[in-house]
């Protein structure tokens, strides 16, 4: 494709701040690329409003005001308002590197992709919680590895908080679905169905600022779990073992604890090898004593919270026969 013109689609909802900040790095990007950036208010209370105002004279910018839908359709309402012809797709938490775009152009002028997703890292200003998160969220022996590594992939199914997608295709997918979390897998596993082509730009990163809670962070992957066999259910050819992994780990951790009893120790020791190399990993990637402490605990939360929510949504949808939207209407707008 010769001619890219490239439109930011961000969705936010009761997160002015975050706007701010996505925002001033957009003025912070290299090169002279010419770009607009379509805010979409997705019926927040506190709102942006007055924040995008203020970055009128910097940026080609618009801003929408719209009634409560959820971000997958929020994204869909951008696309339709976009003026160009391939969307890059932002959560309101994240921030740009001077580089983002740069890296983006050059990488689909030279190898085209109607959809691409790039990964995720932490800012040197992130608080430790935020950087223990990444590290979870990120890490090869975590549920990273089942998200993608570093390397270029095939088929690499792109995260919504950082997602390009041509028009051409949106146009053909119908964009986001009304589940929530799950609409960035399913509308790739849809793509595929289609016969577009998916990748991973290595270099591409955002800073992902994510949720600052524990108890936000066990919310989360516990939605991510429940959401994962509903899209097996509706992908079939997606399924895999690798996402039972965290339920197999957790389990495994509980009986590990419970054989003690019995004085049987090995299986505890390999956990504890694991949560050594753990430890190890994150305080190599972020200096940092407090953080490599806090990435055992934020590995904890993901994996059970993950695990339980998967188990719990295989049991009821497998077993039981019942129908997610019925089960499960929370992830559903």
């Amino acid at each position: 494709m010769k001619d890219i013109n490239f439109s930011f689609i961000v969705p936010v909802y009761n997160r002015p701040d975050e706007i701010e900040e996505l925002l001033e790095s957009f003025s912070n990007l290299d090169g002279h690329h010419h770009y607009e950036i379509v805010i979409v208010e997705d019926g927040s209370n506190n709102t942006s409003e007055a924040v995008v105002n203020s970055f009128k004279t910097k940026l080609d910018i618009s801003y929408y005001y719209k009634s409560n839908t959820g971000p997958g359709d929020s994204r869909n309402y951008g696309m339709q308002k976009a003026k160009g012809n391939y969307f890059i797709i932002l959560d309101s938490d994240v921030i740009l590197p001077s580089h983002y775009l740069s890296e983006v152009k050059t990488f689909l002028e030279n190898s085209y992709y109607e959809c691409f997703g790039g990964p995720d890292a932490a800012h040197s200003s992130f608080t430790s919680i935020q950087k223990a998160i990444n590290f979870a969220m990120t890490s090869f022996i975590t549920t990273g590895g089942i998200r993608g590594g570093k390397q270029q992939v095939e088929d690499f199914q792109p995260r919504s908080f950082n997602m390009g997608l041509s028009k051409k295709a949106f146009l053909a997918s119908g964009g986001f679905g009304k589940i929530h979390p799950g609409e960035d897998p399913d509308l790739s596993l849809r793509l595929h169905k289609l016969g577009y082509k998916t990748t991973l730009i290595e270099n591409a990163y955002v800073y992902h600022k994510r949720r600052v809670s524990w108890s936000k962070f066990y919310k989360q992957v516990y939605k991510f779990g429940m959401v994962r066999p509903i899209l097996n259910q509706w992908h079939p050819s997606s399924k895999s073992l690798v996402y039972w992994y965290p339920t197999f780990f957790s389990l495994g951790l509980i009986v590990s604890i419970l054989l003690l009893v019995f004085s049987i120790a090995l299986p505890i020791y390999l956990y504890l090898i694991y949560f050594a190399l753990a430890f190890v990993l994150a305080f190599i990637s972020n200096k940092n004593l407090i953080v490599a402490f806090q990435a055992l605990l934020a590995i904890i939360i993901q994996f059970f919270g993950y695990g339980y929510g998967f188990l719990k949504s295989t049991f009821n949808l497998e077993v039981m026969g019942k129908k997610p939207e019925e089960t499960f209407p929370q992830l559903f707008f």
